[in-house]
């Protein structure tokens, strides 16, 4: 399987595409994180190698998606915000369920992925954040745009619902135009 996964990797378009290949074997529990490491240990050539060595290390930690991975890096840290727990797992009624990005001060970021969360399955993310406000979590919900091109608005947002919330950090700007700079000079 792990030599599947690095040959698809090898003939990916992009960065994103090679993570997708990562997230989906881990994810649906084909290998692990040590698995890939060692047989990408034992190639001697291999595209993107310190790039693949890094998303391992993040499909370990729970980023379960090239979505789930662009908001950790280029929302979460990138601005500084609090490190949420990835892959929480939650009790609601007699299912569990997992929450993307679960923040100590009661806050939980989803993200939805067109492949994740098609538009028919809407009522059950509703359900699901219902639950979770009713549980004392308020849910943010975020697509691919909010975790790439918008992220720094995306950050402004998570930041003001986390200060709502008790968290008493300051925004990062992640490059000298971030709009998070002009916020915290208000």
């Amino acid at each position: 399987m792990e030599d599947t996964v690095l040959d698809l990797i090898a003939d990916a378009r992009t960065f994103d595409d090679a993570y997708g290949w990562i997230s989906s074997a881990v994810g649906r529990r084909l290998t692990s994180p040590p698995s890939l490491s060692k047989a990408l240990a034992a190639r001697t050539r291999m595209r993107w190698r310190s790039w693949i060595t890094a998303a391992i290390e993040d499909a370990a930690d729970g980023m379960h998606s090239p979505l789930e991975r662009n908001y950790v890096h280029g929302v979460e840290r990138a601005h500084r915000l609090p490190t949420a727990q990835r892959q929480a797992k939650r009790r609601h009624g007699s299912g569990t369920r997992y929450l993307d990005n679960l923040y100590e001060y009661g806050v939980c970021v989803e993200l939805d992925g067109a492949a994740a969360h098609p538009a028919e399955g809407r009522w059950r993310d509703t359900h699901r954040d219902n639950a979770n406000l009713a549980h004392g979590t308020e849910t943010l919900r975020y697509g691919w745009p909010d975790a790439t091109v918008h992220r720094c608005r995306t950050a402004l947002e998570v930041a003001t619902v986390l200060r709502r919330h008790g968290w008493e950090g300051t925004l990062r700007p992640c490059t000298p135009t971030c709009p998070v700079a002009d916020s915290a000079r208000q």
